[in-house]
């Protein structure tokens, strides 16, 4: 077993590595960070999960206080195990509190699970302003769909589980460095706390990005519209009276009081997951099992549709919550699909 990287960390070059041990670097998984690089104009490091990214960014930022408002409930745990590791609490806030010196904003845009965008140079202005720093977790909107850099991000992170991998068969984070010195350190930190992706997933990774994302999201661009249709329990082109209460996603905010409009974020299109709530507990139920193109599952962004009962992974969603993943299915089988799933329902 090897001790460390040849002749030290400081003149081992990671970033352009003569490869001597996997935990340090190997051929596969830095072929997948210079594609990640590349598409996410900036240094991306890859991490065995999206969980794990986030623990890395943590401890890379060491932030005395974490402001953060909803978002996905997997990483609010992990926010509890770092808390562990720092011998005193931590303090969480809230995106709209006020922020301090060394304070992180963990910004999650769209917003996982409904989809919903939220303005990331208007957080990262505010970070900035107050001495602390900011970090956007982009999973639900991969490149072509938005470019967090541009609008002042420090860090993007990425649960590569989703749209990187895309096919539902491997586990993968990856977070996004402006610069080569902030990656290098990233890479240290990954090195000695062993958080590597395997080279199986590194060889999986990225297949088909390029056909999947802008399909996924011109689909589901489509049938959110459709669905919206149907909100507040109207019957609307096949869809039931009285079967659909709310619809949420990106493409249906509009411009807000501050003036941010999601469509400047999104420049390559919207997001390809979205929530949606039935009228009753029991419709939200029987939904995911009464389709033929959906597979109930609680994961996104694959290659095939997904649907799940969003209590059914997160014990405190309202229990009419649905939300759907677009996969790259003809969008007229998936609306299909869902007609057909309304109609046997609303006659049981």
């Amino acid at each position: 077993m090897a001790d460390g990287p040849p002749a030290g960390d400081d003149d081992f070059d990671a970033w352009n590595p003569t490869h001597v041990y996997s935990r340090y670097t190997q051929g596969v998984s830095t072929r997948a960070e210079r594609v990640l690089s590349k598409i996410t104009d900036g240094y991306a490091i890859t991490y065995a999960s999206g969980l794990t990214a986030s623990y890395a960014a943590l401890v890379y930022f060491q932030p005395k206080r974490v402001a953060i408002t909803d978002g996905y409930h997997g990483f609010h745990e992990t926010l509890e195990v770092y808390k562990r590791t720092r011998g005193s609490d931590l303090t969480l806030i809230g995106l709209d509190d006020e922020f301090q010196p060394g304070d992180l904003c963990w910004l999650e845009t769209p917003l996982n699970p409904s989809g919903e965008a939220r303005d990331i140079k208007y957080y990262a202005d505010k970070a900035h302003a107050a001495g602390g720093s900011f970090i956007v977790d982009s999973t639900f909107a991969p490149p072509p769909l938005q470019f967090p850099f541009k609008w002042g991000a420090d860090m993007i992170m990425h649960s590569g589980t989703k749209y990187f991998g895309g096919h539902s068969d491997l586990l993968c984070g990856v977070l996004v460095a402006p610069t080569l010195e902030k990656w290098k350190e990233l890479w240290h930190l990954r090195t000695f706390t062993g958080n590597m992706m395997g080279s199986l997933e590194s060889w999986l990774l990225l297949r088909t990005l390029h056909l999947r994302v802008p399909r996924q999201s011109e689909s589901a661009t489509e049938l959110v519209q459709w669905l919206a249709k149907g909100a507040g329990g109207k019957a609307a082109d096949g869809i039931p009276a009285g079967m659909i209460d709310k619809v949420w996603h990106s493409s249906l905010q509009g411009v807000d009081a501050r003036g941010f409009d999601p469509k400047t974020q999104h420049e390559g299109g919207w997001n390809a997951t979205f929530l949606i709530s039935l009228t009753n507990e029991k419709n939200a139920a029987l939904l995911p099992h009464s389709l033929q193109y959906f597979v109930p599952a609680t994961s996104l962004g694959g290659v095939e549709s997904l649907i799940e009962l969003r209590i059914q992974s997160d014990a405190k969603a309202d229990p009419r919550l649905i939300r759907i993943s677009v996969g790259v299915e003809d969008v007229e089988d998936l609306k299909e699909d869902l007609r057909q799933a309304f109609k046997k329902i609303a006659a049981n």
